[in-house]
């Protein structure tokens, strides 16, 4: 089924990207292009934080009136923070989208970064700071990319106690007016809804203020660590390798590749350390593929004793594919990505962020060509990308 995609920037550069769909509900985001990925190193967390500050009120909206109108309608209301973006986003019967853009709407034009409020969450953050730190799964994945690249992207989206600590209120609001600017936002709609009304709504709401999101200051590398702490049982442990970035047909290659390695319970590493050795109950691949970086992971949780082992198996893994991989594997991983693919697409929510990822990285459209470039990816490119000469490591470990 062909779906019924429309995009359109308006004069003030506020881009607007909607798919048409016949069920009554729609999901509703505006993202803003900065993240993580855009801080400075002394401000690391500001943006995530700022997202945080977005639902605790505007003039004319406390937070318990935000929240209260979007779910006394049915609705769900929530919001995250990436490297590359940020995004507030609700999903609702489509009979009330008007409530939908105009509480959004309402928040990322005027939200009033109450002093107390912020103090307030400042606290909220430390905690969440505590909790992912705590947990060692999220841990080594949270700090992956400090072994992958040096500057921004090596310091935690979330930031630490001395960055959050030294945020005060002017910093985020200059932050906040420097960004939050209709020509650096996009707004993601999904679901049953008029597009032409849609325009009509963001050009009475919006001006035509410019903003200007700073540029990313980080450059690649590869280093290996390994962490010891008391109080824990289990190794845990990322393997990663950079990957070609998202505007790089090669791309696709590496997805296939991420998949092949360690996407599923059918995958090879599943397979060889899970099913064949019993060395492992977790093990998971991820990819994190943009425009301004790209790398795939592993994690596998294991014993002290057998984290050299595990490493080992891994890179001897990627030997095999680089050596034998064979087009019938290949053809079955690309199935599989387009499997999933399409079931990615059957929640509105799901597929409206699927779709501000794609114009983060340069046009929503192109998501629609997903299946096309999965299908064009070829045997070589697979197998040469499995030539793993550098990588990074991290693992936690019982001490």
């Amino acid at each position: 089924m062909k779906s019924k995609f429309y995009r359109k920037v308006l004069p003030n550069g506020m881009t607007i990207i909607f798919e048409k769909r016949n069920l009554p509900v729609v999901a509703v985001a505006f993202a803003v292009r900065n993240g993580g990925v855009n801080e400075e190193i002394n401000e690391k967390g500001i943006s995530h934080f700022i997202e945080h500050m977005l639902y605790k009120g505007t003039p004319t909206r406390n937070a318990k009136k935000i929240a209260e109108e979007i779910e006394k309608k049915g609705g769900e209301l929530n919001g995250f923070t990436d490297e590359a973006i940020t995004a507030y986003w609700c999903k609702m019967p489509s009979k009330h989208l008007k409530t939908a853009l105009e509480v959004l709407s309402d928040m990322v034009k005027n939200p009033l970064f109450d002093e107390k409020e912020l103090e307030k969450e400042r606290k909220v953050i430390f905690e969440e700071i505590k909790m992912r730190k705590d947990n060692p799964h999220i841990y080594v994945l949270d700090n992956i990319q400090r072994e992958l690249y040096s500057g921004t992207l090596g310091k935690n989206l979330i930031g630490t106690y001395e960055t959050m600590k030294s945020i005060d209120r002017k910093r985020i609001i200059d932050k906040f007016r420097q960004i939050y600017q209709p020509n650096n936002m996009i707004l993601g709609i999904v679901g049953d809804a008029n597009f032409n009304e849609i325009i009509g709504f963001v050009q009475k709401s919006f001006g035509d203020t410019k903003g200007k999101v700073p540029e990313p200051e980080f450059s690649a590398k590869n280093n290996s660590a390994i962490e010891k702490r008391r109080g824990i049982d289990q190794a845990n442990l990322v393997f990663a390798y950079h990957v070609p970035l998202s505007n790089d047909d090669k791309s696709y290659a590496a997805e296939v590749l991420g998949t092949l390695m360690a996407g599923g319970m059918s995958s090879r590493l599943f397979s060889e350390i899970r099913e064949k050795r019993n060395l492992a109950y977790a093990v998971k691949g991820d990819s994190n593929i943009n425009n301004f970086f790209a790398y795939n992971l592993i994690y596998i949780g294991t014993t002290k004793e057998n984290v050299e082992i595990v490493k080992k198996i891994i890179l001897d893994e990627f030997k095999k594919v680089a050596e034998e991989l064979t087009e019938k594997e290949l053809n079955q991983v690309k199935e599989q990505l387009i499997g999933n693919y399409h079931i990615s697409m059957e929640d509105s929510q799901m597929q409206m962020v699927n779709l501000l990822l794609y114009e983060i990285d340069g046009n929503a459209q192109k998501f629609y060509d997903y299946e096309k470039n999965i299908n064009a990816v070829k045997l070589k490119d697979v197998r040469e990308l499995a030539k793993i000469k550098n990588y990074s490591f991290l693992a936690l470990v019982p001490e």
